[in-house]
């Protein structure tokens, strides 16, 4: 067992408004910053999905709050951006670094990351691409166009798109984004393997930890040769290069390889601290041990392996030699088997618990029950010979969606109400959290379940006016139904907004543990002050999830304090 120091804090505590807010090196700190940009950024990412669902509604007409239609060339523009947005922007800046930051440090009893200097750069990268990103939208010729994914030759010839300057800048946001984000990765896995408290070995390491070391760790891997095609991209562009130009010798399908190769980890990238928290969430909240710890953190193993070899069941048409189609659809369907033990050992821990229905465990269910869903209808992608026909359609939007919104929305909002108290130091109303809940969970069924059958139905993505199309003419009132469920949803998330600028002023003052928990962070102030806890860091004793144990005088054992005697460990 490691008996790791947890190092003294660097640098000593900031005074004055901009070392205390703005340049700040204080991991609790650069994790707010990095949720407001990521909420920032949702807010946008919601708005322009709720123009393209209008279009798409009721094409061509004027849009509310908008006060304009819009043509195709801008509706491809909104959907660039509502993708980018929301998978590079959101997704990661929330789930992987603005909790990777905030929990980490506390969760192994450290004083803060291992780089604190190389953790405000990290954040500032990204306010700059975030800068970037905006300022494309206000160049000659608009933003990027060319898909969320930009494939050449769409991506690679300005007069394709009628982009210009907004696709440049798009490729040079995405590229400083993915160096932001290898900054914070080295911090999250130095952190964890070299600060860790004492008794805190890596299998008494709370679970989120793992996932985002392992995230993190993807990351690392897989981005890489998006980054080189990048710059590929932008040299056929701007310096005649003919990478991926067929007139110039070069080859279109190679940046679906570099992409994808990055693009299915990506998934996992943000999947795994979502799991992470509602693994938290729910052993907290169900009053159990976590079942199956160590087969959880060796099943994230072998899918993060499995991840780097199926990229290719999103190329099944894009004229792939066929003989590639098996083993691609092999080790996709195989990729399921560690998620289904991850699922099954989160339905066994919530089996037979003293089950606390507190908002973030109404969000930690719900996402588990829709990643269920969305698991299910991600096997049909799987197959080559089903793929080949719902390929490009609304189908495979609507599961995208399914596993992105149980991860990023339902794990992000169960992991926001159950830590924000830690974090801001306040607890967020209760009845305004479940509104949030319920509100959120039933609309995104309206949206997402009915638009499987869309994509069942043909109904292309990417089309601004589905009205041209004669065969779609008995999906419109399907697509209107889609549209004001979005709306609904989300005017749901106003209750979240209004509950999360109300409580950090107005709400109950939060105490050191709110929920009972068993892991470090629960141990210190909320907040936590400068250096995380105001004395000496506490040592662990026994692995994270203390619940239930015999012989103690509560149903949890916190991780600081030896068990009682009699009951034994459980990993």
């Amino acid at each position: 067992m490691s008996e790791t120091l947890a190092a003294p804090v660097e640098h000593g505590e900031p005074a004055g408004f901009w070392r205390t807010y703005v340049f700040s090196t204080d991991h609790k700190m650069i994790a707010r910053q990095y949720m407001f940009i990521a909420l920032f950024w949702a807010a946008l990412g919601g708005f322009f999905a709720y123009i393209i669902r209008w279009q798409l509604a009721h094409p061509d007409t004027d849009i509310p709050l908008l006060g304009r239609p819009i043509g195709p060339e801008e509706y491809n523009a909104f959907v660039t951006m509502h993708g980018t947005i929301m998978v590079f922007f959101v997704a990661m800046p929330l789930l992987l670094a603005s909790f990777g930051n905030f929990l980490i440090p506390l969760m192994i009893g450290a004083r803060d990351m291992a780089f604190p200097r190389l953790n405000m750069l990290s954040v500032w990268v990204l306010a700059l691409a975030s800068l970037i990103l905006i300022g494309s939208f206000f160049v000659e010729g608009g933003a990027a166009s060319a898909g969320w994914t930009g494939y050449p030759p769409l991506s690679a010839k300005p007069a394709y798109t009628g982009v210009e300057w907004g696709m440049d800048l798009w490729l040079l946001a995405l590229a400083l984004e993915f160096g932001s984000f290898l900054m914070g990765g080295i911090n999250f896995l130095v952190t964890p393997m070299n600060m860790r408290t004492r008794g805190m070995g890596f299998f008494r390491m709370p679970l989120f930890v793992w996932m985002v070391m392992i995230a993190s760790l993807i990351f690392l891997l897989s981005v890489g040769p998006l980054i080189a095609g990048a710059v590929m991209l932008l040299l056929d562009r701007n310096l005649g290069t003919s990478f991926f130009m067929a007139p110039g010798g070069g080859d279109p399908l190679l940046w679906q390889h570099l992409f994808w190769f990055f693009g299915h980890p990506e998934v996992y990238v943000i999947l795994l601290p979502a799991l992470g928290a509602m693994m938290e969430v729910m052993t907290t909240f169900s009053r159990k041990t976590i079942f199956g710890y160590r087969p959880i953190i060796i099943a994230v193993i072998v899918a993060g392996g499995l991840s780097f070899v199926v990229w290719a069941h999103h190329q099944f048409i894009s004229g792939l030699d066929p003989r590639l189609a098996t083993p691609f659809s092999v080790t996709t369907i195989i990729i399921s088997v560690p998620f289904a033990l991850i699922v099954f050992a989160l339905l066994a821990t919530l089996w037979r618990g003293s089950i606390r229905l507190a908002t973030p465990m109404w969000f930690a269910v719900g996402g588990l029950a829709v990643f269920i869903f969305g698991g299910l209808t991600g096997i049909f992608n799987g197959s080559a010979a089903v793929d080949i026909y719902i390929h490009d359609t609304y189908f495979v939007v609507a599961h995208f969606h399914s596993t992105l919104f149980s991860s990023l929305f339902l794990g992000g909002f169960a992991a926001i109400y159950y830590w924000y108290p830690k974090m801001f130091g306040r607890m967020m109303n209760e009845a305004l959290g479940q509104l949030h809940f319920w509100g959120t969970f039933l609309f995104f069924l309206a949206v997402f379940v009915p638009m499987h059958l869309v994509g069942v139905g043909g109904m292309m993505r990417r089309i601004a006016n589905p009205g041209q199309y004669e065969f779609l003419a008995p999906l419109a009132g399907l697509n209107r139904m889609i549209t004001m469920s979005t709306i609904f949803l989300l005017l749901s998330q106003f209750f979240f907004v209004f509950n999360f600028f109300w409580s950090m002023f107005r709400g109950r003052p939060a105490p050191e543990n709110p929920w009972d928990g068993t892991t470090l962070e629960w141990t210190t102030l909320s907040p936590p002050p400068h250096g995380n806890w105001p004395g000496e860091v506490p040592r662990v004793y026994h692995p994270p999830y203390g619940y239930g144990l015999p012989g103690a005088s509560e149903d949890w054992v916190p991780q600081h304090r030896p068990l009682p005697s009699g009951a034994a460990p459980r990993t």
